[in-house]
């Protein structure tokens, strides 16, 4: 019996033909057909069927499945598919018709039998209204024609986001700014990815940061003011303090238009390091912020400064230091050695393999560069690191003196 039931599974039912018409509508060909006016009916469907011997074996299973799938045709439900038949004269059963194929005649047919029919006049309906307004999306219509219908609720916002943009490229605004009716700030944030893909399509070139990609940098690429980024540094010595304050954290720019009156910029990675710093006479700590430390690259008055680096000793940690020095040559490290590193080999953690850092470095001393190879090479261990945070804090002291009495 299960060989009987597993031979019908494969023949051609009206669920079958359904579902073969929901994947042409999911998959995005049936509207994008719309969108480039190609019809994609009437459509011919072929049916599996039960070869000659099982008709005459199972003769009452191919007989209802037969009915079946009339049941489901046009014939019998008023809209749908139309079977096309051949006859066949079998030498037991004689004269009988089997289906051959099916025809869906149109696609008013083919929305009913998949209830989509509600669904595709929405879909003309935005359609109609995004050309209209805004001809040269036609492409991305026929690529993502099923995002209008995902986002139909809020499609009128964004057109009326675009409308904006076109009418105001790069605008030198905060999101929270733009007078959109109907548009917050939260709406565009969430959307950053979809408005990309529109609006590249629409803004002139000269309009789009090319060299500012996704979401993150979506204020950026197309002219927006974005969160300034701030860097946080505490002054060391009290007579260096800006209006009683020691520990500030401030927009990029305004750290570059600081009158700083310190002789000596320590830079730790770590913010429990920075925040415990000692005391050090004409001297600050910067938040270093890992690979952030680019922001330092304009700081002009950091040149004359003596500037000491505080980083981790693992693969990147030097890579920090490497590029630090691209734009202050005179960075010295600290802690960033292997007498350091064999005296707390107890405290010897692990980098991740796939966030190692493999790469050549060229603005290294002798001595980093021969520890950065240990560490790159696994001489001592596999994938070994020593995080700023595991030192002892008198072996930090000690390094501080030094650094104070070498001038």
């Amino acid at each position: 019996m299960s060989d009987v039931s597993d031979m019908s599974s494969r023949w051609t039912t009206p669920a079958a033909i359904e579902a073969h018409l929901l994947r042409l509508w999911n998959s995005g060909s049936w509207l994008a057909a719309h969108v480039t006016a190609i019809s994609l009916f009437p459509m011919t469907l072929p049916v599996r069927q039960p070869g000659a011997a099982m008709m005459g074996e199972q003769f009452d299973a191919v007989r209802r499945w037969i009915r079946q799938l009339e049941d489901g045709s046009k014939s019998h439900k008023g809209y749908g598919y139309v079977i096309e038949w051949r006859e066949i004269n079998h030498r037991q059963l004689g004269r009988n018709r089997v289906p051959v194929q099916v025809v869906v005649a149109d696609e008013t047919e083919a929305l009913k039998l998949i209830g989509k029919a509600a669904d595709k006049r929405r879909f003309e309906q935005l359609a109609a209204i995004t050309l209209q307004m805004f001809p040269a999306l036609a492409g991305w219509l026929q690529r993502r024609p099923m995002t209008i219908l995902e986002q139909a609720g809020a499609w009128a916002r964004i057109l009326a986001i675009l409308q904006w943009f076109v009418a105001h490229p790069r605008p030198q605004l905060y999101l929270r700014e733009l007078d959109i009716a109907g548009v917050d700030g939260k709406f565009i944030e969430t959307r950053k990815t979809l408005l990309a893909e529109l609006l590249d399509q629409l803004l002139p070139p000269e309009a789009v940061n090319a060299d500012a990609v996704g979401a993150r940098q979506f204020e950026a690429r197309y002219g927006l003011l974005a969160k300034p980024a701030l860097i946080r540094f505490r002054l060391l010595d009290a007579r260096h303090h800006i209006g009683g304050l020691s520990d500030l954290s401030v927009p990029v720019a305004q750290f570059t238009a600081l009158r700083a009156t310190v002789k000596r910029v320590f830079i730790t990675e770590n913010e429990i390091n920075g925040l415990a710093f000692p005391e050090v006479s004409d001297s600050m700590v910067i938040f270093g912020g890992g690979y952030g430390i680019e922001r330092l690259a304009d700081v002009r008055w950091l040149d004359d400064r003596q500037i000491i680096y505080w980083g981790d000793i693992d693969t990147h940690g030097f890579a920090i230091l490497d590029r630090l020095r691209s734009f202050l040559p005179q960075a010295r490290s600290m802690l960033m050695d292997l007498a350091t590193l064999e005296a707390h080999h107890l405290l010897w953690g692990s980098e991740e393999t796939h966030k190692r850092y493999t790469g050549s470095l060229s603005r290294l001393t002798p001595d980093e560069h021969a520890l950065f190879q240990v560490l790159r090479d696994d001489v001592l261990g596999e994938r070994l690191r020593m995080e700023q945070e595991r030192l002892g804090f008198h072996w930090v002291s000690a390094a501080i003196r030094a650094v104070l009495n070498s001038g």
